[in-house]
């Protein structure tokens, strides 16, 4: 395999075994996807040598073992998905070294902990999907400040506390957090900066009543608010 390799593609071609350590010595790789294959055991410890990564997929595999902390060294990665493998362990903290991050696709493995504050300093960061692991603690404030997010999926984790009223009336317009430990009432801070495509909050512990703000969005396009404990009339 050459050093000088910068594109590397075996996507759905049902390869099985593990990822070489060598695979780190290319360093010009700036696109590495092995989605869809029958890949396990772990990511190579030392994945943050391939300092020129713009593209890292491993989704739809059977990897396992934690996220090496190295690949916090990636900083000119663009594109992280890891969706649908067996990865344990938190989320590296530092992770908001990585400016140049879009997409951030965890979903489907057990990661566990909370989410790392550094994600929300990540201000390209469009899509965050961390979707049906064992996420835990509360959702930050800054979350919804971040300039250009517009996909949150945190759906099927165990998240608690209460939502930040600043979700509400930010740049996301994709939504899901059903499926946690979310309690309080929703907040009353919607505004015409509100632009949902999707608005998931089912199957939480959220009472009180649908705040009167929710009129003032400019769009919802699905609103799912089941299996709480809400009360009152909706507001029209």
């Amino acid at each position: 395999m050459k050093r000088t390799c910068n594109f590397l593609q075996f996507a759905t071609e049902g390869i099985s075994g593990v990822i070489p350590s060598c695979i780190t010595n290319i360093l010009a790789m700036r696109h590495l996807d092995l989605v869809g294959n029958k890949i396990s055991g772990v990511i190579p410890a030392n994945i943050g040598k391939l300092v020129n990564l713009r593209v890292l997929n491993l989704a739809d595999n059977k990897i396992s073992g934690g996220i090496p902390p190295s690949i916090t060294r990636l900083t000119m990665l663009s594109h992280l998905d890891l969706v649908n493998n067996n990865l344990s362990g938190v989320i590296p903290g530092d992770i908001g070294r990585l400016k140049m991050l879009s997409r951030v696709l965890l979903t489907g493995n057990k990661l566990s902990g909370q989410i790392p504050e550094s994600l929300t300093r990540i201000y390209r960061l469009a899509d965050l999907e961390l979707s049906m692991n064992r996420i835990t603690g509360s959702i930050s404030t800054s979350m919804g400040k971040m300039s250009v997010l517009a996909t949150l999926n945190l759906d099927g984790n165990l998240i608690s506390g209460a939502m930040p009223g600043t979700l509400m009336n930010s740049s996301i317009s994709i939504l899901n957090l059903s499926g946690n430990l979310l309690a309080g009432r929703i907040p009353n801070t919607f505004g015409p900066r509100s632009y949902f495509t999707v608005l998931d909050l089912s199957n939480n512990r959220l009472k009180g009543a649908i705040p009167g703000s929710i009129t003032t969005a400019s769009f919802i396009g699905h609103l799912d608010v089941s299996h709480n404990h809400l009360c009152g009339k909706i507001p029209t």
